[in-house]
């Protein structure tokens, strides 16, 4: 199935542009042989522009530590450096 039409056949087969973007996925329309715009469906859009939080929310709701907690760290030697 065409997943690229000219905007002439767009216009010209809309109902079945729609009907491709339901079924088969998104429906790129091109303007003077350049991509232009993107017909998909609402579940596709849905999906695409769902709210995600932003980088300051995900940290704050990131599990806290206990204030008790202790890193502990590898006593790796280091390696001798010859001259």
């Amino acid at each position: 199935m065409n997943t690229s039409w000219t905007l002439q056949d767009a216009k010209a087969k809309f109902s079945q542009v729609v009907d491709d973007a339901l079924k088969v996925g998104p429906q790129y329309v091109t303007r003077r042989g350049q991509e232009a715009v993107v017909v998909l469906s609402v579940k596709e859009y849905k999906k695409i522009t769902s709210q995600k939080p932003s980088l300051k929310q995900f940290l704050l709701n990131c599990p806290k530590m206990d204030n008790d907690f202790e890193f502990e760290r590898k006593k790796d030697y280091s390696k001798g450096v010859e001259f």
